[in-house]
């Protein structure tokens, strides 16, 4: 029997219940909190004007909340601060990081909620139950794999796109300002930057078949991952070194520019001949960088260097 059956016969009222094609999130934030305080009870969830307000304000909320809560708790807890004494780091980096992201992501909200709200429409291949996937439990680990391998793959060659010399000062060096980066630079990029390097993952399930709740997981995944990689913890286990793309390949990235473009993995760098084995790695990273010059006087305990006309400063801006 159909949802619109079962309403017909008193089982179910569909005024608290979304169709089988809405957004996990959308329905909850409907049951919760928009039907019962926000709208009318004569506008229906399912109308879409409503469904691309409510999109609007769940996707900047959950991003602000993503961001700056895992960012936190990954700048207070995991996070080296000694790397801020790195010459490179600049003058209230963190506050300029924040202040960059909070900007950008509600201009990045805006074409994201259109690929939203289309799987909100039914046009994605999501599903809701483990038997509407083709091959059933493998189908749904296989697409776990298959989600990360082919995100790594779009966005490595994205990334790669953005750096060539007609876009990169454009897009992508506003996210390059910050050679030490925190996790508060993960999602410190220009807009249309941002976009594009999250477009894959709103891709993929137009394409491929996803579980909805393994989608929302994934996504809350992948922020976690892009706010790792800008955390200053080099630390990857010795056999994963080679594969895995951590934050001390990451940071590589953004000290040398044209190295280490993939977001989880090191293959599509070793395809495209673009792997750097990170400097982290070889005692020529950052820390090692800072070690030198407080060792060489060069370099106080605040980070402030000294220079040759006697002058101390830090670097302000790129």
């Amino acid at each position: 029997m159909s949802a619109e059956q079962r309403a017909a016969c008193g089982e179910l009222n569909l005024s608290t219940y979304s169709a089988p094609t809405m957004d996990l999130v959308l329905n909850f934030a409907d049951y919760y909190f928009f039907t019962p305080y926000v709208y009318p009870s004569s506008w229906p969830e399912d109308e879409p004007l409503r469904q691309i307000l409510g999109l609007l304000v769940v996707t900047n909320l959950g991003a602000a909340i993503l961001y700056l809560g895992l960012g936190a708790l990954s700048y207070y807890f995991i996070f080296d601060h000694s790397l801020m004494k790195h010459p490179q780091f600049l003058e209230n980096q963190v506050r300029r990081e924040i202040k960059y992201a909070l900007t950008s992501l509600p201009v990045i909200s805006i074409p994201t909620v259109a690929l939203f709200f289309a799987e909100v429409r039914g046009y994605s291949k999501l599903y809701d139950n483990v038997d509407d996937s083709p091959l059933g439990w493998p189908g749904l680990i296989f697409s776990m794999f298959s989600f990360l391998f082919f995100t790594d793959m779009c966005i490595y060659w994205i990334h790669r796109f953005l750096h060539h010399k007609l876009f990169y000062k454009h897009l992508h060096k506003p996210h390059h300002i910050w050679k030490i980066p925190t996790p508060f630079a993960s999602h410190a990029f220009h807009p249309v930057d941002g976009f594009l390097q999250g477009l894959p993952y709103h891709i993929y399930p137009f394409l491929f078949p996803l579980h909805k709740l393994l989608y929302l997981g994934l996504y809350v995944f992948v922020n976690i991952w892009t706010i790792s990689i800008h955390d200053g913890d080099y630390r990857v286990p010795k056999v994963l070194e080679k594969f895995i793309n951590g934050a001390a390949h990451h940071t590589d990235h953004h000290l040398f520019f044209d190295y280490n473009y993939g977001q989880y993995f090191t293959l599509w760098d070793r395809i495209g001949r673009s792997y750097r084995h990170p400097s982290a790695m070889m005692g020529m990273g950052p820390h090692d960088c800072i070690k030198k010059l407080q060792a060489e006087g060069k370099l106080d305990s605040n980070g402030t260097t000294g220079h040759v006309n006697g002058g101390a400063s830090r670097v302000k801006k790129e």
